[in-house]
């Protein structure tokens, strides 16, 4: 399955400060840090988010139709990671809220563009 996922940036270090307390929340932090490539998560056993400074030196752009999913473990983290996420600059592209059979999601995006949900099933 899915080992890690990368988003482009523009801005590593401000990239940087906006996932090092974001995903603080979801217990991650940083596992791996390069020049130009930082990787957070719980372990090198489960899923991890980086993000990259394109390696071909072109702009980093966002990918229409993709989209990192974040788990939380309640309805009430993924009204609190939503928030954060907006308190940090991101932008709302869906407020939190049921989407369907037990789905419960808050969509933004980053200060790239990327974009991102927290997510609670049950």
């Amino acid at each position: 399955m899915v080992g890690y996922v990368t988003l482009g940036t523009n801005d590593l270090p401000r990239a940087t400060r906006f996932y090092d307390v974001l995903l603080e929340s979801l217990g991650a932090k940083r596992l791996m840090e390069l020049e130009s490539f930082i990787l957070w998560g719980t372990s090198f056993d489960d899923a991890s988010l980086a993000i990259t400074k394109p390696f071909d030196g072109n702009a980093s752009t966002v990918g229409n139709g993709v989209m990192v999913a974040l788990q939380a473990q309640s309805k009430d983290a993924v009204d609190a990671l939503h928030k954060q996420a907006l308190e940090l600059g991101a932008q709302d592209e869906g407020a939190p809220g049921p989407r369907g059979d037990g789905f419960y999601a808050g969509y933004f995006r980053d200060l790239d563009g990327n974009k991102l949900n927290a997510f609670f099933l049950g």
